[in-house]
Order: structure tokens, then sequence, then C-alpha cells
């Protein structure tokens, strides 16, 4: 082999391994759970069982929700939303997923669903990036996902739920400029036609979690704590109805 073609080969390779050292730093800087977040929400409000962040209502309850984080954003900064859905009586996980992004780990969720079997109707759902892999992940499991719930998101192109009854909600951000109210309505065919969508006035991306300030994010006009009750409220309605409904 001609010495060129060695040293090209190296080059190729050294640049490889730095793009895929450079992007394992880059997944691991990722956005933390908040003080206030902290003060919120205590070790004694969920366990950590492997990767999974669990919050277990005290009564018995048929009804799990698996919620897939945004990218680079760690699981426990939507333990708020959790820790009010739990205590609602509805049984709640967020997974960590692979180099912090849902995009690698879409079937997380058949996992979930086969540790806890005792849960009998399952809903899906994610902010951002976890929101779009959730969709993916209902369009090929149908039978597993009782409802899909989306912050801040929208389904692939790929995917497509108009011709479906599946329950829906997507909560979008009056000031979101990484998921923009624009994007979420240009996406809306793709939702079932009973589809629930819910705009919250002042809020922005990040406020779909509690985990500080995003990069090209709108500024909010409300408080990080106020979007977030607000989302918990829509979400509790959705899910309400949604249990109604299937019970039909």
């Amino acid at each position: 082999m001609k010495k060129w073609v060695k040293y090209s080969l190296y080059i190729i390779l050294v640049l490889l391994l730095a793009a895929v050292l450079g992007f394992y730093i880059w997944s691991q800087q990722t956005y933390k759970p908040t003080s206030e977040l902290k003060s919120l929400v205590t070790t004694k409000d969920y366990k950590k069982s492997d990767d999974l962040y669990v919050f277990q209502p005290k009564q018995k309850t048929e009804v799990g929700i698996i919620l897939y984080p945004g990218a680079k954003v760690e699981p426990l900064a939507y333990g708020y939303i959790a820790k009010e859905l739990q205590q609602q009586g509805y049984f709640v996980v967020i997974p960590q997923m692979r180099f912090n992004m849902a995009i690698f780990e879409e079937k997380k969720a058949n996992y979930i669903i086969e540790e806890y079997g005792d849960i009998d109707r399952w809903v899906i759902g994610g902010h951002s990036l976890g929101g779009v892999v959730a969709a993916s992940y209902t369009e090929k499991n149908p039978d597993h996902i009782a409802g899909l719930f989306l912050y801040a998101s929208y389904p692939s192109k790929s995917v497509d739920f108009s011709t479906t009854n599946l329950p829906t909600l997507s909560i979008f951000a009056e000031h979101d400029q990484v998921s923009p109210p624009e994007d979420i309505f240009k996406h809306q065919s793709n939702l079932s036609n009973v589809a629930v969508l819910h705009e919250i006035i002042g809020g922005n991306h990040a406020g779909f979690g509690m985990y500080g300030k995003q990069s090209d994010d709108g500024e909010a006009t409300i408080s990080n704590l106020q979007q977030q009750k607000k989302v918990i409220k829509q979400t509790l309605k959705w899910l309400e109805k949604t249990k109604t409904t299937s019970d039909k």
C-alpha cells in the first residue's frame, strides 16, 4: 500500500475519532435541574432505578406516564411535573437517555412497560426532541400506548396520526423560539383528529422543564414555576378526559 494511502486512512481515522469524542463531550454538557427544582422535589419523592426516575403514587394506579426528556436535558429537570402528577395518582417514569438524547433510545418505553407490568394503560410524551421520539414510538407501537402528549414538540414529517383517534395533547408557549407556535401549527395536520392544543401565554421553551435558560430561546414573561403549574393543570385536565373516554 502506498504511503499516501496509509496517511490518508490515518488522517480519516483521527478525524473520525475526534468527531466521536467531540460529540460525546458536547452531549455531556447538559441542562441541569435548577436549585428551585431541588427545593420542590427531593429524593423522597422518587426512586432512582438504574437509569429510570420513578415517581410512584401512594395508592395503586392503572395509569402510567412515560416522559422523554428534551435533548441534553437531565431527567430530573422534569421532576416537579412528575411529582405533581404523582400526587394526583399517576405513576410517572422519566428515563435517562443514552448521550442525553431520546433519539438514541426510542424503544426505552418497551423496557419500562415490561418492567412495570402491573400498569394497565400507558400514556407517553416528551419535551422538544423527546416529544418527537415519543410520537415516533407511539406510531410504531399503537397497541402499547393510550395517549400522546407533546410539550413544545410535534411529530416528524414521516409520522402521521391524522386518520386516528389517538388522544393527543400539544402544549406550546408564546415566547418559545426553539419550537415556536408557528412550527406547532405547521405540523398540526399530523396530529390525530381529537388532538387538543393549548398555548401557554408568557411561556418559553425552557419553561417546560426547570433547568434554567436555553440558548436561542425567547424570554418568558411569567416565572418558571408559573409555567410549570400551567403545564401541569392542562396535562391533568387532558389525562382525566382521556381516562373517561377510554372507560366508555
